[in-house]
Order: structure tokens, then C-alpha cells, then sequence
């Protein structure tokens, strides 16, 4: 045989053989029949047959760690819902001014002191109207998104930032000795709202014998308007970017001129009142505004006396009415939550009530302004930006009225703790001395300060500014030259000559 046969020898393997069935077997692979029902026993083997005694210990612990438990999730839910107000707190942790080590504070007040305070006023009495107004273009009132406006800007207008010590009406009623107290209605309106106040912000008083002057200083962030101040959602934290608070107060400034002369029939008819405005050059073209100097009473013999400003007037039966002038700004609808293009027409509601809770200082104040200006109306405007990434380009989307003490009672802003603020303030400040001080807002807590200064602080040759000029975000160079550089070049012109 060849060792290559590989042919299949089937005696070799005989159970390879097909042929021989002796090899196979029929198997049952049935599972063996279970009995459907077993005995009881197998149900009970392993339960205990007595109930064993509970170890109180045991026990006392599991309710202490239960307890430890509950605690830890409470406070990682509060955590977590305060995880952005933490954030947004160590955000605006720089101060308005400079605090100097030579400063001497001299008292600390907490805002809660200020929630429960009440003071009434009598009606004030106006002592002067100065400057003209122009009439507020009712076909606003019918804008909506589907046909917005596009926001022009006003660089040739000039508009006025003067503080109390450098009106030079002020300084003539003071002389006469009209009031004890002198101030301006933005200066008030931040004491009446301070509660509401987030970021830090700062006033300068001087007491010059009896009198007391509320002053702000120059470049004040009073004369900003702030963006997303109550908000819990953070602001980019980079000066220049152009979202940050500062980029972003800059910004909602120059909005609210050019809306506040937008908004105007500027056909050249005008009411005009007792004298024309008090810091404007003959032959400048001047914003839209009035000045009411009006006085209210304090005390048996103590008066204030402070400058309000209403931006138009509309005809109401045939009876001129003062209207005041603002505009909110969204800047991007990723932070509210809410795009005004969508929302504005069909949930007015919805907006108003989210701005209230991310802008809830600046309306209060808008109102606290109206209401001490005695405006009629106050009018609101809603501004966008043409895109997200562009802050030079606005759109106006709607415009809507109120009249000040019913909005004012919507957003829970009590006159009489208003006026309960500043009356308390001023009582405090008439107790010191002869000298300069400044109240300035804690950047991180709740309350105020009141810091004893030098007599030439915040004098031009002072510095107080933490950040050089170079690193500040300078505002869009066309409304920069027109707009604030001519309203502060005549400013300064007009104190010059005064003075």
C-alpha cells in the first residue's frame, strides 16, 4: 500500500460506518417533569422565624445619617443655584473709586436699614424751568419688530452732564438761600434706589456751612447707564470685551441720547420756558430737554432743592404733558433668554418682566427720575443691536408708555421709603462737620460707606482712577467727537464763565 492512500478504511472506525445502526442510540433530552407546586417550606427557609430585636443604636445612627444626608443635598442645590451669583460677585469686585489709605471711614449702613424706612413729602414747588422742548413723534408708538427703525445718531447735538456744584442755578438759589440741601435728580434717584444697586457706585458731599451739596464726581459712572446689573447670569469679565459691564454701559449712554432726540417731531416748534438752558453757548445746537429746579420740604425749616430733567412733551387734550425719555437695550438674546425680535410683539409681558429681573436698578431709577420731574409719561423704548456682534449698529423695535406712579407700583417702588432713604442720608450727613466726604457703595456687600476725603479730592490734578486711559474701551469715535466731547467742552466752557 502506498503511504499516500488516504481512502477511508471503515473498519477501522467502525462507528463511521453508515451502515451499522448498532452504534447509535435514541437519548430523551426532556427535562425531568417539575411538580407545579412545591412544598410550602422552600418559600420560607429563609425567613427568620422570629422578628429579631431592632438595636435602638443602630437605628439612631441611620436617622442621623439620613438626616446628613438631606443636609448635603440642600446645600448642593442651594450651591448650585447660587453658583452664578458667586461668579458674578467676584466679577464686579472693583470698586467705583479708589479708596485712599489716608481716607477716614466713618460709617458703615447696611441696605436692610434701608427697606424699612418712610418718610413722606409734600408736593414740591417749582422754583425755575429752564431750557425747550421739543414734541414726541407719536407714529413711534406704532413701531414694532416686523417694522423697525433704524437708530440714528445725534453727533451734533450736545448734551449736558453737570453736577450740583457746577450749575450755575443751583449756585444763584443758594446764594439766596432758597433750600439747605442741594442735588440733581440722577444723584437722588441712586440714593432712593440704592437697595437695588449691584455694582459699586459713589457721591461726593460737601457740607459748606449750613448747606449740604450731593455732588458726582467727574467721569462718574452715574452718567452711564448700567447693563445687566441685577442679572444672575455673568458678564465677560475683559474690560474691552464688548460685552462686559463697562463696554456694555458705555453703549446703553449713547443709545439713550440718540433715542431720547429720535423719537422728537424736530420740525423746529418748541416749548420754550422761563430761561433758556443754563450750560448751553449761544448758537450750540442743544438736545431736547427741560430743567425743573424744584423744591421740596424736608423739615420745619430744612428744603431741598434739586434739578430734574424731562427730554419732551406730547399734547394731551389740549394741554402740554412732560414725558421722560429711555431706552432698554438688549445686547444679546444668549444672556436674557429672550429675543425681542420673537417675543416683543406677541409677549410684551414676558420681556418688560425679564428686564425687570436683569435691569431692575436702572427702571427704578428711570421711574424715581419721572417721578420726581412730575413727567406724565414716561416712555420706554426697546433697542437692539443690528447683530450680536455689532455695537455700533441699533434698531428700534417698539416704544411704549407709562404713566411713572403706576409703573412704579407694578415694580413695588415705594415712594415713601424712597424719600425715607434720602431723608435719613441727609439727617446723617447734616450731623458732620464742615468738609468733603464721600458715600460710596460696597462693590461686594449690600451696604454703603461714608469716607471723610481730603478738601481736594477728586480735583483734577487727584487721582482716584484705578485704570489709565489707554485701557479704558473708548466709545464709537463719531458719537464720541459729536456727542459727549461737545456736551463736556461746553460744560466746562459754561462753569468757566460762571465761575
Amino acid at each position: 500500500d502506498s503511504p499516500f492512500d488516504f481512502s477511508l478504511d471503515l473498519d477501522a472506525f467502525p462507528l463511521a460506518n453508515p451502515d451499522d445502526g448498532s452504534a447509535f442510540r435514541l437519548v430523551d433530552t426532556k427535562p425531568t417533569p417539575r411538580p407545579k407546586f412545591g412544598p410550602k417550606w422552600r418559600f420560607n427557609q429563609h425567613r427568620p422565624q422570629l422578628p429579631q430585636r431592632r438595636d435602638e443604636e443602630v437605628e439612631a445612627r441611620k436617622r442621623e445619617a439620613e438626616k446628613e444626608r438631606a443636609r448635603r443635598d440642600r446645600l448642593y442645590n442651594l450651591n448650585r443655584s447660587n453658583q452664578n451669583q458667586q461668579r458674578r460677585e467676584a466679577a464686579i469686585f472693583k470698586s467705583s473709586v479708589d479708596i485712599q489709605p489716608e481716607w477716614n471711614m466713618l460709617e458703615q449702613i447696611p441696605f436692610s436699614t434701608f427697606t424699612k424706612l418712610s418718610f413722606s413729602v409734600s408736593d414740591p414747588e417749582d422754583l425755575l424751568l429752564c431750557g425747550a422742548l421739543e414734541y414726541y413723534d407719536r407714529s413711534f408708538d406704532r413701531i414694532t419688530p416686523k417694522n423697525e427703525r433704524r437708530l440714528e445718531r445725534f453727533k451734533n447735538r450736545n448734551f449736558f452732564k453737570v453736577t450740583t456744584t457746577d450749575d450755575p442755578v443751583i449756585r444763584r438759589l443758594a446764594n439766596e438761600d432758597k433750600a439747605t440741601v442741594f442735588a440733581t435728580d440722577t444723584i437722588l434717584a441712586t440714593l432712593m434706589c440704592a437697595p437695588r444697586s449691584v455694582y459699586s457706585w459713589d457721591i461726593v458731599v460737601q457740607r459748606v456751612g449750613n448747606k449740604l451739596f450731593f455732588d458726582k464726581r467727574d467721569g462718574s459712572q452715574l452718567d452711564l447707564l448700567s447693563v445687566h446689573e441685577t442679572s444672575q447670569e455673568p458678564l465677560p469679565e475683559a474690560k474691552d470685551d464688548i460685552n462686559s459691564a463697562y463696554s456694555l454701559s458705555v453703549e446703553a449712554a449713547y443709545i439713550n441720547q440718540n433715542f431720547s432726540q429720535q423719537v422728537l417731531v424736530r420740525d423746529g416748534n418748541k416749548v420754550s420756558f422761563d430761561e433758556p438752558n443754563p450750560f448751553a453757548n449761544e448758537g450750540d445746537e442743544v438736545a431736547s430737554v427741560a430743567y425743573r429746579y424744584r423744591r421740596w420740604k424736608l423739615d420745619g425749616d430744612m428744603y431741598l432743592v434739586a434739578r430734574c430733567e424731562v427730554q419732551s412733551v406730547v399734547e394731551v387734550n389740549n394741554k402740554n404733558s412732560f414725558v421722560t425719555l429711555n431706552a432698554l437695550n438688549e445686547f444679546d438674546p444668549k444672556y436674557s433668554g429672550v429675543d425681542w425680535r420673537q417675543k416683543l410683539e406677541t409677549q410684551r409681558g414676558a420681556v418688560l418682566a425679564t428686564e425687570l429681573k436683569n435691569n431692575a436698578n436702572k427702571l427704578a431709577k428711570w421711574t424715581a427720575q419721572a417721578i420726581l420731574a412730575s413727567a406724565d409719561l414716561m416712555k420706554l423704548g426697546y433697542v437692539t443691536r443690528v447683530h450680536p456682534r455689532d455695537h455700533f449698529n441699533h434698531v428700534i423695535l417698539g416704544v411704549v408708555g407709562y404713566k411713572p406712579r403706576d409703573f412704579a407700583s407694578q415694580i413695588n417702588l415705594n415712594t415713601s421709603n424712597m424719600w425715607g432713604i434720602v431723608k435719613s442720608i441727609v439727617d446723617l450727613c447734616m450731623k458732620l462737620n464742615e468738609g468733603k466726604y464721600v458715600l460710596v457703595k460696597d462693590p461686594s456687600k449690600p451696604q454703603v460707606r461714608i469716607y471723610e476725603v481730603p478738601a481736594d479730592a477728586f480735583e483734577n490734578d487727584y487721582v482716584e482712577e484705578p485704570l489709565p486711559e489707554e485701557e479704558q474701551v473708548q466709545p464709537p469715535s463719531e458719537d464720541a467727537e459729536g456727542v459727549e466731547a461737545n456736551g463736556t467742552t461746553t460744560d466746562d466752557k459754561e462753569i468757566e464763565a460762571q465761575t
